[in-house]
């Protein structure tokens, strides 16, 4: 596949011109890349306005990811997600909706914060059965009783898939429901651009979703940052006709040329070979996951491409297992006091795959470890969000939060997923949650405070 971002950059390093045009350091080494590094001088077209190679570049990503359109981001999935409520809220106007999304409420602080920009009601998709506010599996019966007992409809519904923890929901069955309903079906598919490429294709897109955010640096050898948003070939023609606009509401005027020639790269290795490194990457994963639950180890999670142990019944919360790999120089995605996740490419390696694995293996087992984790609290809203992130705020250890308004949900990333929403009231319950997870301190609104 032909790479038209590279080559342009490429030919015109060659050239060596005289670049009198941002950025300063003139395509002069400091870290060594920087001759690679232009902005959008004639030629190289314009990012959200594209008609040249980066329109020819994202149509080959379309092309490759079945998407009636894709258009790259240089800013990771968070700008998409801003994108993909923004076009939500548009084609809902358009047909007699008011500004509201039924979402998971595992959802990312980027979705949260796209809905204080645009002043969007939230309401929230809870699993009476999980464990762990970092999942929120869905199902399709679940969303059909949700959506038949509103009497007014969202303007779309809108899930986390694949999770941090490695659940894949069943996104074809939540599709179907959206369409007997007439509402978008958005899917935040940071941790899953690989899914296209199994043997089985199980991408949001593949499977009916209209809307969804793929972060390319996540899973594919592109530099950290490196997005796209997609657009189902059936999406409404509302979706396609706003797509670059909803984009560069959010983004930056100066994108990243060295991100855009990461993502044009990866075009060329995702068509030439990368189905079968995948399918074989899949099986050295599931031959591990097998030894390790013969170890003894319990799993969490159906996504071949993560492994993510829940370690407490062997002995050690997440967080000491993590700190166990790292003396041994070895870092994991995330970890929590009872998960630890692992992320593997194709890039990996079976022998460093291996040597995780076999210093897994040699961990001796101990007594379990007690306590499960707090439920996810109950929640009350007192005000929306936008109301709340506007408002005059101020940080209080959370011992004292009882009973006020949380102000802005304040959360690490990873996984960057609230324990209670702004405008929230923090609940003793919610508290729990906070001291169990680390969190000392939180905002609170303070208006009308005396």
């Amino acid at each position: 596949m032909d790479t038209p971002i590279c080559d342009f950059v490429a030919e015109y390093r060659k050239k060596g011109g005289v670049r009198l045009h941002m950025p300063g350091h003139k395509g002069r080494s400091f870290l060594g890349v920087e001759a690679l590094d232009i902005t959008e001088i004639r030629g190289a077209d314009e990012l959200y306005r594209a008609r040249g190679i980066i329109r020819q570049s994202e149509e080959n990503a379309a092309a490759l990811f079945g998407a009636g359109r894709t258009v790259y981001s240089t800013e990771g999935s968070s700008l998409c997600i801003r994108a993909m409520v923004y076009l939500a809220l548009l084609w809902g106007r358009e047909n007699g909706r008011r500004a509201l999304i039924l979402a998971g409420r595992n959802a990312h602080r980027a979705f949260i914060s796209a809905c204080a920009l645009m002043d969007a009601e939230v309401e929230w998709l809870i699993p009476e059965r999980e464990a762990s506010l970092i999942s929120c599996r869905i199902t399709a019966p679940e969303l059909e009783t949700r959506l038949r007992g509103m009497q007014e409809k969202p303007a779309a519904v809108y899930v986390t898939s694949p999770d941090y923890l490695g659940h894949v929901t069943n996104v074809g069955a939540l599709s179907a429901v959206c369409r007997r309903y007439g509402v978008l079906l958005l899917v935040d598919n940071a941790h899953g651009a690989y899914l296209k490429f199994l043997p089985t294709d199980r991408h949001p897109i593949s499977m009916g979703a209209d809307l969804c955010c793929d972060s390319a640096h996540k899973t594919l050898p592109a530099l950290t940052g490196g997005a796209y948003l997609h657009l189902g070939k059936g999406a409404p023609d509302t979706l396609s006709d706003s797509a670059e606009k909803a984009m560069a509401l959010f983004a930056s005027t100066s994108p990243s040329y060295l991100i855009l020639q990461s993502l044009d790269r990866c075009n060329a290795y995702l068509s030439d070979g990368y189905r079968e490194k995948l399918a074989a990457l899949c099986g050295d994963t599931s031959a591990l996951k097998g030894r390790l639950l013969a170890r003894g180890y319990d799993l969490a999670g159906d996504e071949p491409c993560k492994i993510t142990l829940a370690p407490k019944g062997y002995g050690y919360t997440g967080d000491a297992l993590h700190e166990y790999l790292r003396a041994r120089n070895m870092e994991c995605e995330f970890s929590d006091p009872d998960f630890l996740t692992a992320m593997v490419t194709p890039e990996t390696g079976a022998q460093a795959l291996e040597r995780w694995g076999e210093a897994l293996l040699a961990v001796p087992r101990k007594e379990p470890v007690d306590g499960a984790p707090p439920p996810a609290p109950k929640t009350e809203r007192a005000l929306s969000i936008r109301e709340a992130l506007l408002a005059p705020s101020r940080e209080i250890p959370v011992e004292d939060a009882g009973g006020r308004i949380l102000a802005d949900a304040q959360t690490a990333c990873p996984p960057c997923i609230p324990i209670l929403i702004s405008g929230e009231i923090i609940t003793r319950e919610a508290i729990r949650c906070f001291r169990y997870y680390g969190i000392e301190s939180c905002r609170i609104v303070t208006e009308g405070e005396k």
